[in-house]
């Protein structure tokens, strides 16, 4: 059973429902379809309705987030467990270089989705054309 969608209007769209279903990697229009055919290419059409997602132009957007979310996450952390526990710098090395990367790692795609589901929103770079 395949449900057929249409191309939601742009003064219908939604930015705080498109923001939402890009962190969730889904299509801004439906929210069924995957947004992302790896894992951080965007799919050209959603699977589901067929939106045409190939229009985005995320560029550097979402590493920039992903640095300024990670950077004020982690170094108040780094800061206060440095202050109330001492550990020694290696482990201070370890601990913080594993949570950079797995922050980053889980963060990017779900910034990249949040940057496509706005052009989305405001038929940004064709996104608001017709067909």
């Amino acid at each position: 059973m395949t449900q057929s969608y249409k191309q939601t209007p742009l003064q219908d769209r939604e930015m705080k429902n498109a923001m939402l279903r890009g962190f969730k990697r889904i299509c801004p229009n439906c929210g069924e379809g995957d947004m992302f055919d790896s894992y951080l290419h965007v799919a050209d059409r959603c699977p589901a309705c067929a939106e045409d997602l190939s229009q985005h132009r995320a560029d550097d957007g979402p590493a920039y987030l992903t640095i300024l979310i990670v950077g004020h996450l982690l170094a108040p952390l780094m800061i206060w467990v440095f202050t109330e526990f001492r550990p020694s710098a290696m482990t201070m090395a370890i601990l913080f270089s594993v949570s950079t990367v797995a922050l980053s790692l889980y963060l990017l795609p779900r910034l990249k989705g949040v940057v496509v589901g706005i052009q989305w929103s405001k038929g940004m770079h064709g996104f608001g054309q017709p067909g």
